[in-house]
C-alpha cells in the first residue's frame, strides 16, 4: 500500500499544504500495533481485521475504525522465461509446500524451483495462506522478501523462482500466473472469480481527529479513487 498512499498523501498536500505526512514501511500487523500504541494516526493495512482487532470482545466498544479505499489481487508470479502461464491451486499448494521440487514435474523447462514468500506479520503472506493455501503455512525453505518490490526483483532476475505479490507490482521480467485458468484482471477482482483477494484499508482509532477523517475522505473521493486506478491500475475501486 505504500506507494499508494504516498500518491495519495501528495495529492493532499498539494490541496492543503499545511497537512504534511510521514511513513514508516512495515506489515499490516506491526502497523496495527503502533496504531493502538499512539504512535500513528493511520495503519495501512491490506487485510480484513479480525473481530478482535476492531472490537473489545469483552466490553463490545469499537477499537479501530477500518475504511477501505481499494480491492486488490495477490497474484502468483514466475520469470518470464518460465513457459507455465497458469496452474491450478493444488499444483500451487504442492509448489509452495515443497511436494513439488522441480519445474520439470509440472512441465516446464525452468527446473529447480525457488520459492519465494513474505515475512511473518505481512498481510499478503496471511491472504496468501488463508486463501490459496487453505490455511496451510510456505515451506521453511522459502525465501523471505521484505515486500513485494523485493519479492518482483528476485522473481524476474531467477528464472526458476515462484513468489506472490500485490498486483500493483506486475512490471517487467515476471508473468502472472492464471490460478484454476482465471488472470488476476480488474473484471475477476470486481466479479469475484479470481482467488485470492483482499481489501487495502486505512484503519484509524475509533476516534480520530479531524485531519485523519478528512484524509480518508479523501482516499475515498472521486479525486482519490482516480489515483487508486493510476498507481494500481488492476487494483478496483471502491464505492464513492
Amino acid at each position: 500500500m505504500q506507494p499508494l498512499l504516498r500518491d495519495l498523501a501528495a495529492a493532499y498536500s498539494e490541496r492543503y499544504s499545511y497537512v504534511s505526512f510521514d511513513f514508516a514501511a512495515m506489515g499490516s500487523t506491526a502497523g496495527l500495533e503502533e496504531l493502538r500504541r499512539g504512535n500513528a494516526d493511520l495503519a495501512l493495512v491490506s487485510r480484513e481485521l479480525a473481530p478482535e482487532e476492531e472490537t473489545d470482545t469483552q466490553t463490545g466498544n469499537r477499537l479501530l475504525a477500518p475504511t477501505a479505499i481499494a480491492q486488490d489481487a495477490i497474484a502468483v508470479i514466475v520469470n518470464e522465461r518460465n513457459p507455465l502461464r497458469s496452474l491450478g491451486q493444488h499444483e500451487l499448494r504442492k509448489l509452495f509446500t515443497a511436494q513439488v521440487t522441480d519445474w520439470g514435474e509440472l512441465g516446464s523447462t525452468a527446473g529447480e524451483i525457488t520459492v519465494v514468500s513474505r515475512e511473518d506479520g505481512s498481510a499478503t503472506r496471511s491472504v496468501f495462506e488463508e486463501q490459496m493455501m487453505n490455511g496451510r503455512t510456505v515451506t521453511t525453505m522459502a525465501l523471505i522478501m521484505p515486500g513485494s518490490q523485493a519479492v518482483h526483483d528476485y522473481v524476474a532476475t531467477h528464472e526458476g523462482a515462484i513468489g506472490y505479490m500485490s498486483i500493483g507490482y506486475l512490471g517487467t521480467g515476471i508473468a502472472a500466473l492464471a490460478v484454476e485458468g482465471i488472470q488476476p484482471t480488474r473484471e475477476t477482482i470486481e466479479n469475484g472469480t479470481y482467488a485470492i483477494t483482499r481489501p487495502f484499508l486505512l484503519v484509524s482509532t475509533a476516534n480520530p481527529n479531524e485531519q485523519v477523517t478528512a484524509f480518508v475522505e479523501f482516499a475515498r473521493s472521486p479525486a482519490g479513487q482516480a489515483i487508486v486506478r493510476r498507481t494500481y491500475g488492476e487494483a478496483t475501486n471502491i464505492g464513492r
